[in-house]
């Protein structure tokens, strides 16, 4: 019996994970696309409608991001949230965005419909138990140095915590290799799917760090099975106050969302 008794596969039924009708795993492919980070009222709607014009499903940001400078922009907290909500209602999509802490465990609960737990808070494990217990969709990457098997016992914390709703994302992993922000691996897709239920999704933003290589991945993680991406997208990612190297312009996303079709046909 494997650790993570309530993620393991023990059968061929794989979860379905319906937000608002927009649906993740069990055959269901769907995108989420936005900003690294959430900046102003005008940049969010903007986006929002142009990644819903492209096919997107879900409308991702950050309102409070764990950078790894002390310096850096970290996000407009409540402030960013409210701009999301604002996007969402008038585009329609659903939030997904990252908590960092129980402190604003209530807003989250109330106002985000897929809870994002990033890559540095994989494990831990008290935030996993807390967010299992909202009931609510949540998305869990991996984390930076992080194996599958430690992914899968992760996640156990949130089911075990009472949700039901999970999706997992390999987002890349650090390793020697310096020409990448991080290396995507993609191998982790067919792993995951043979180990788990749950829908598996693929980051290819921050797997890369560069937007020119975002596209290629992108169409490889649908090529391994993936049940869905996750992509930064920003209106001027020369501008962007977070993560511009790797975002793409919405132009570059609606082609890619093209692209992204035909191989989801392909190998139907």
């Amino acid at each position: 019996m494997a650790e993570y008794k309530l993620a393991a596969r023990t059968s061929y039924d794989s979860t379905v994970v319906d937000v608002k009708g927009h649906k993740l795993g069990g055959g269901h492919f769907a995108v989420i696309a936005g900003p690294c980070s959430v900046e102003t009222e005008e940049q969010m709607l903007s986006i929002a409608r142009d990644v819903k014009a492209a096919g997107a499903a879900f409308l991702r940001g950050g309102a409070f991001k764990p950078r790894t400078s002390a310096y850096a922009f970290s996000g407009l907290g409540l402030d960013g949230l409210e701009l999301l909500k604002i996007a969402s209602v008038k585009s329609g999509l659903p939030i997904v965005t990252e908590i960092m802490s129980e402190e604003y465990l209530d807003d989250f609960e109330r106002d985000v419909d897929v809870i994002q737990i990033g890559a540095r808070n994989m494990q831990n494990f008290s935030l996993l138990r807390t967010i299992g217990r909202l009931k609510k969709p949540v998305l869990l990457k991996r984390g930076l140095s992080s194996t599958i098997e430690e992914l899968l016992n992760a996640v156990e914390y949130i089911l075990v915590g009472g949700s039901t709703d999970v999706i997992l994302c390999e987002r890349g992993i650090r390793t020697y290799e310096t020409a990448t922000r991080n290396t995507l691996d993609l191998s982790a897709v067919p792993v995951l799917k043979e180990r788990t239920h749950l829908p598996v999704i693929v980051d290819p933003s921050h797997g890369t760090g560069y937007w020119e290589l975002v596209e290629p991945m992108a169409l490889a993680a649908a090529a391994a099975g993936a049940d869905g991406l996750i992509i930064e997208v920003h209106n001027h990612p020369e501008a962007a106050l977070c993560d511009g190297r790797q975002s793409v312009t919405p132009q570059v996303f609606a082609r890619l969302m093209g692209k992204i079709r035909r191989v989801r046909a392909a190998i139907a």
